[in-house]
């Protein structure tokens, strides 16, 4: 279970530098330079960042929707499960790596609604003619954490090895670009963007590494 135990330890280390990195927006360089006057953490950087990017509405609203396939893979998944659940008639018969996907995606939108409810700090621009709340991004946040658990899956449950090749390509192809859509669409602070990618990678690992830690265990005599 060494290959378990690393990729748990390391996914908790991202989480615990998201909070760390968290508590240092919340203090460092903190001025009224947002829209409305509202405050903005190391400010100097994410003002400087934000003047080189501008502000691309069309890509924020292509990068929005696009938003959507993430959702889109959750409800699959989501279906896997119910399907399993009806054909096998137990909860304890539905794949461990399902189940621990479902309370992965819990997890995931927990943290989505945990930071709409108690915002950090708010967008650089009004959207709607409203401030919202702008830290962690929730887009690159649904991507980054939704994308590799479909690369993953695919890698445990199709014996099409052009299929898994392609569908891990489409991923992270789709996720790049969504996070610098995200990063130049200038709708974000950049520390938004940190802070995004900082909690995903460590919340997947985690996950990566139950999944990795319920193999090696049902493969013990």
């Amino acid at each position: 279970m060494k290959k378990a135990r690393m990729t748990i330890v390391l996914g908790i280390g991202l989480v615990f530098a998201f909070a760390v990195w968290t508590l240092l927006v919340m203090s460092v360089d903190v001025r009224r330079v947002g829209v409305q006057a509202t405050t903005v953490g190391f400010a100097t950087l994410n003002v400087r960042f934000h003047s080189l990017t501008g502000v691309d509405m069309m890509l924020y609203n292509i990068t929005d929707w696009l938003g959507l396939i993430p959702v889109a893979v959750c409800v699959f998944f989501a279906a896997v499960g119910l399907v399993q659940l009806v054909k096998r008639k137990s909860l304890k018969k539905v794949d461990t790596d399902i189940i621990l996907l479902g309370a992965y995606y819990a997890v995931v939108i927990a943290g989505y609604l945990i930071f709409e409810t108690i915002p950090i700090n708010y967008r650089p621009v009004l959207i709607n003619g409203m401030a919202e709340a702008s830290y962690p991004s929730s887009t690159t946040l649904l991507v980054l954490s939704v994308m590799p658990t479909l690369t993953l899956q695919s890698d445990r449950r199709l014996r099409n090895i052009k299929a898994k090749k392609l569908i891990k390509a489409v991923s992270v192809f789709f996720a790049a670009f969504m996070l610098l859509g995200r990063l130049i669409s200038g709708v974000h602070w950049l520390t938004d963007i940190i802070g995004a990618v900082l909690l995903s990678l460590g919340l997947f690992l985690i996950y990566k590494g139950a999944v990795l830690w319920s193999l090696e265990k049902s493969c013990k005599p």
